[in-house]
């Protein structure tokens, strides 16, 4: 193997780990994001993630790493998706939030429904009556 080849290995093992890294700094800021409750910047951000993830599968499709750049990228990849583990937790507990939300506003919709058209029927009746009285006083 000449030197020219090896400096290459290297460079290209290097922007390999650098996407890995980038990925990373993508999931805590997701994380970030999921924590501060920021849905519509999190959504934004994980398209750029699926990007960056998309990216970095053509990239590392092509590049063999050696025992140290496998070392630290399994663990690049260990701390990746304990963000994206946590991301995803706390979107679960979000879809469930909503969806109690949901629940509750579509109970008050039938309930309106039900009893809607009866209040101003019943509204009606206690006007009338009230006029007997004031007018039997």
């Amino acid at each position: 193997m000449n030197p020219s080849t090896s400096a290459d290995d290297a460079m290209t093992q290097q922007t390999l780990l650098d996407a890995y890294a980038t990925l990373l700094d993508s999931a805590a800021h997701m994380h970030e994001l999921a924590s501060a409750e920021q849905w519509a910047e999190l959504i934004e951000q994980r398209t750029q993630y699926v990007m960056l993830v998309d990216k970095l599968r053509h990239l590392d499709a092509g590049v063999a790493l050696d025992a140290d750049g496998q070392q630290r990228k399994a663990e690049l990849l260990e701390r990746i998706l304990e963000h994206d583990a946590t991301v995803r937790r706390q979107l679960v507990a979000r879809r469930d939030e909503l969806s109690k939300l949901i629940d509750v506003s579509e109970r008050e919709r039938r309930l309106h429904r039900a009893y809607g058209p009866q209040q101003g029927a019943t509204d009606a009746f206690y006007t009338h009556h009230e006029d007997d009285v004031k007018r039997t006083t």
